[in-house]
């Protein structure tokens, strides 16, 4: 009969210890616990020690942490029709766990999903030029959207980086084509306005020279001075512009009075 006493008590102090050890729950300080009662919410506990009762309560673990998720490259044809590779990461994390349980079945696919869909959406309605130069405003753009539709789950989208933009051959030549053309136009531009203040420079010296002769002999003087720097064998003889105009008038008096000798 004692021993058939000591057996019951052994066996309700195993099945106590056991009951007790299956009860306890440790929660990490970036976890939380979605505690269900008879199937029905019940409490969001954590972090810490957690007493979940066998057979009536159950918990989900939720981690609280920023996820990194990459968004696989998407196909998208921008408003330009031009057809491109995009793929994007996205950065969230769970705000609300008793949402993110209830709410939605998987929260990690249901992200990605939306975030996929999203980016082919936005980008679409953007010419390449934008992809490639604008990458900040998409980022943006997106990173709203995302924020708005994964609200009621209990998701907050924190930032979107695209990472990727990838073009065929032809495109990325095409581009280089057109990178080309545009140095070559800023090219003759630049030129042209180079002509063009070097112009009125001359037109304001020829001002200058016009009023003061003798600094048309001045200058007659530095040019022979440059030249002979250079060790050139040729010679410049500077021939005033005086003795061409004397040497026309005596031609046209000539032309005049042909039988005068």
């Amino acid at each position: 009969m004692y021993t058939d006493t000591v057996s019951v008590i052994t066996l309700i102090l195993t099945f106590s210890i056991f009951f007790l050890a299956s009860s306890l729950k440790v929660l990490k300080e970036y976890e939380r616990g979605v505690v269900f009662m008879l199937g029905r919410f019940w409490r969001v506990k954590g972090p810490g020690l957690v007493i979940v009762i066998p057979a009536v309560q159950t918990m989900v673990r939720v981690d609280l942490r920023i996820i990194v998720m990459d968004v696989p490259a998407q196909d998208v044809i921008s408003r330009d029709n031009v057809s491109v590779k995009v793929n994007a990461v996205l950065y969230f994390r769970v705000v609300d766990p008793q949402k993110a349980i209830i709410q939605v079945e998987d929260y990690n696919m249901a992200t990605s999903q939306l975030a996929q869909t999203t980016l082919r959406s936005v980008l679409g309605q953007h010419e390449l030029d934008e992809m490639l130069a604008s990458r900040d405003k998409l980022n943006s753009d997106i990173q709203l959207i995302l924020d708005e539709q994964t609200e009621a789950w209990g998701i907050k989208v924190s930032n979107v980086e695209l990472k990727h933009v990838d073009l065929n051959e032809t495109m990325v030549r095409a581009i280089a084509r057109q990178a080309e053309a545009e140095r070559e136009r800023r090219a003759k531009v630049i030129h042209a306005e180079g002509e063009l203040q070097a112009s009125h420079h001359l037109l304001e010296a020829s001002q200058v020279l016009a009023n003061q002769p003798q600094a048309l002999q001045l200058r007659y003087l530095q040019t022979l001075t440059e030249i002979a720097g250079e060790k050139s064998s040729t010679i410049v003889f500077p021939l005033p512009i005086e003795l061409l105009t004397i040497l026309q008038k005596m031609t046209e008096e000539q032309s005049d009075n042909p039988t005068s000798k």
